[in-house]
């Protein structure tokens, strides 16, 4: 597999602008690789012995085995009390060492299901940048790995000089609205051509209309407890739970993309109130639509 494990030895930062942390490059082999490019690793595993920090960077397949090596040296580090982190699917090599079960860890929202499935024992949570269990930490995607860094920067040296680290980086020590990924995550997919797809469709063309259950029912030519039977078996949520994404999905979109206010983009996709809109909103995404379109607009 394509895995490489960074060493971190920890050294106390200086008014002089000197490293608060020397970093190495550890791998079982010389050169990893990465994809698009070739990373030469100055260090083998027994690099790792010394470590205060390890931490484990994405892999090319997630569901790929991990090498022997590499979880010995990973359980040896962690039975001495070292620190480890993963960035990514990172987490999945860490996760198949074992260290991490029965916790709550995170991955990049897109691997979350395959994570929980392949490590029932995990309280995988998708939605958070990073969980923090004290001597194992996984994070998000790849920005959400330095969401991730500053936090460990800020556990090690304090808050002012995580917060000069986050200045030379040019990004917010803390993202509004906590540890929220800010996605909303699709449902399953369902199937071309399953009696579904036309109402699907409907719902997309609809969003601004005050829809009701019996609606939506009436409109499948269906009773209302075969739609939610149907619904349930085919997306693996209510109808108007389905809505409900739906419309955030689509006022993300248009806080992306348009100036129009809180309150217009709110009736667009079908709340009646602004209150409504932004408590649903908050509620799905982890922060509100004024800090959503400053983060991404």
């Amino acid at each position: 597999m394509r895995c490489s494990v960074r060493r971190v030895v920890r050294a106390s930062p200086s008014p002089d602008g000197r490293p608060g942390y020397q970093v190495r490059v550890c791998a079982e082999r010389d050169e990893v690789d990465a994809g698009a490019f070739t990373l030469r690793a100055p260090r083998r595993l027994e690099g790792l012995r010394d470590a205060d920090t390890i931490i484990v960077p994405g892999v090319a397949d997630p569901a790929a085995p991990l090498s022997p090596a590499v979880r010995d040296a990973l359980r040896s580090a962690a039975a001495d009390g070292t620190r480890i982190a993963s960035l990514c699917v990172g987490t999945f090599p860490l996760a198949a060492t074992g260290l991490l079960g029965g916790l709550r860890v995170t991955t990049h929202w897109q691997a979350a299901g395959l994570l929980a499935a392949l490590h029932p024992d995990l309280d995988v949570d998708p939605d958070v940048l990073y969980v923090d269990n004290g001597q194992f930490l996984t994070s998000a995607g790849a920005a959400a790995g330095l969401d991730l860094c500053l936090h460990m920067i800020r556990r090690d040296y304090g808050s002012a000089v995580a917060a000069d680290a986050a200045r030379l980086s040019v990004m917010p020590l803390e993202r509004e609205g906590g540890q929220a990924q800010f996605i909303v995550h699709d449902h399953a997919p369902v199937p071309q051509g399953s009696e579904l797809e036309a109402l699907l469709a409907w719902l997309r063309e609809n969003l601004a209309r005050d829809l009701t259950l019996a609606d939506i029912a009436a409109r499948a030519g269906t009773s209302t407890r075969t739609l939610i039977r149907r619904f349930r078996d085919q997306t693996g949520t209510t109808p108007l739970q389905w809505l409900h994404r739906a419309r955030i999905r689509q006022a993300q979109h248009l806080l992306e993309t348009t100036e129009h206010s809180v309150e217009r983009i709110g009736g667009q996709v079908g709340f009646g109130s602004p209150t409504t809109f932004r408590d649903r909103f908050k509620r799905t995404t982890g922060v509100s639509p004024q800090a959503y379109r400053r983060t991404f607009g």
